[in-house]
């Protein structure tokens, strides 16, 4: 059985979230709570929420309590959001401004229990 957590519009760049889910991806839920705390990233808060809610998905659909040792990270991908939201001002030289967008991702994880 599958469960699917996204987690939209969050204030981090793909990049930095992609290399916090290098960690995980592939490795079991439990191993994942262990190895997400040590990641010296902010993004890792981000993804270890999106985790717990993927799993806490998973127990409402299966209506039961999961372990997280025999559950794993099936697949986790983030992609990128958009900018045009968050347009901000930089002031610049000879009293200009200079605009730039914040960068915006969104996180999709999927965990599963092996069959």
């Amino acid at each position: 059985m599958e469960a699917i957590a996204h987690a939209r519009f969050q204030r981090f760049g793909t990049r930095k979230v992609a290399q916090v889910l290098d960690q995980i991806r592939g490795k079991s839920v439990w191993t994942a709570y262990q190895t997400l705390p040590q990641v010296p990233r902010a993004a890792a808060v981000l993804v270890t929420k999106t985790l717990r809610s993927a799993t806490a998905n998973l127990a409402s659909r299966s209506g039961k309590q999961v372990d997280p040792k025999t559950v794993y990270v099936k697949q986790a991908w983030v992609g990128q959001g958009p900018m045009g939201h968050m347009k901000r001002v930089m002031p610049a030289p000879q009293g200009r401004a200079m605009t730039f967008k914040r960068k915006v991702c969104h996180l999709t994880m999927v965990v599963a229990t092996p069959e």
